[in-house]
């Protein structure tokens, strides 16, 4: 499974790429409003940065004016990803982008028969938005594992991307169901790391060294 950073903050998308396990990075208007920069600089900042795709999202709502934006966002490097809503004009842009070679995400998805609609759009990515489900009582993970069975059952290329992630065990779930791609904050993706029994187990290693008297160097 691919990991992608959900962030517009420079400093944590190169900690993360400094690993060499992130993937990717996903942006919308509200990370860009938190960051307090302009928004061409950070997408183009972040494109130079990490190697896979950027998505970076259009605020228009109209088909000419998500092409008029595109047209923007996709001249700051190759690796950006025109990100669009699920409607049906955010699809016919989705449509017109692929078939001109664009990457496109599309987003805000709730629903299998959204989904069965960006496929067959022709979306690169299709971003299901777990958690908000899980905040209203549905079970965002039911939507992953059904539309993991229909992009199998007609061989679909779009990539399954979970969005809305919460915690580590999204992520965990995601990848037992088949998912393409996960994104996360960075610090969901930090706590991955995480376990005491390796917390333990390194302090207790670390006091028999020291006990030896030896180095390494």
């Amino acid at each position: 499974m691919k990991f992608f950073a959900d962030t517009a903050e420079v400093a944590e998308i190169r900690e993360l790429a400094d690993t060499g396990l992130l993937d990717g990075v996903t942006t919308n208007p509200s990370l860009i409003h938190k960051s307090g920069r302009d928004f061409l600089e950070v997408v183009r900042e972040i494109a130079g940065v990490v190697k896979g795709p950027v998505s970076a999202e259009v605020v228009a709502l109209d088909y000419d004016g998500m092409m008029r934006e595109a047209g923007v966002l996709r001249k700051i490097a190759d690796n950006i990803a025109i990100k669009v809503p699920l409607t049906p004009d955010g699809l016919k842009a989705c449509k017109a982008l692929t078939g001109d070679g664009s990457m496109v995400n599309v987003t805000l998805c709730f629903s299998p028969a959204q989904a069965l609609l960006a496929a067959k759009a022709g979306a690169t990515f299709i971003s299901p938005f777990v958690g908000r489900l899980d905040d209203i009582g549905q079970n965002g993970m039911e939507l992953i594992a059904d539309i993991r069975q229909i992009y199998d059952q007609y061989d679909f290329a779009t990539e399954i991307l979970v969005a809305s992630v919460r915690h580590p065990m999204h992520i965990v779930e995601a990848a037992k169901i088949g998912a393409d791609v996960m994104t996360a904050p960075p610090k969901i993706i930090w706590q991955l790391f995480k376990h005491p029994l390796t917390d333990s187990g390194i302090a207790s290693f670390l006091k028999d060294w020291q006990a030896t008297g030896q180095k390494i160097a």
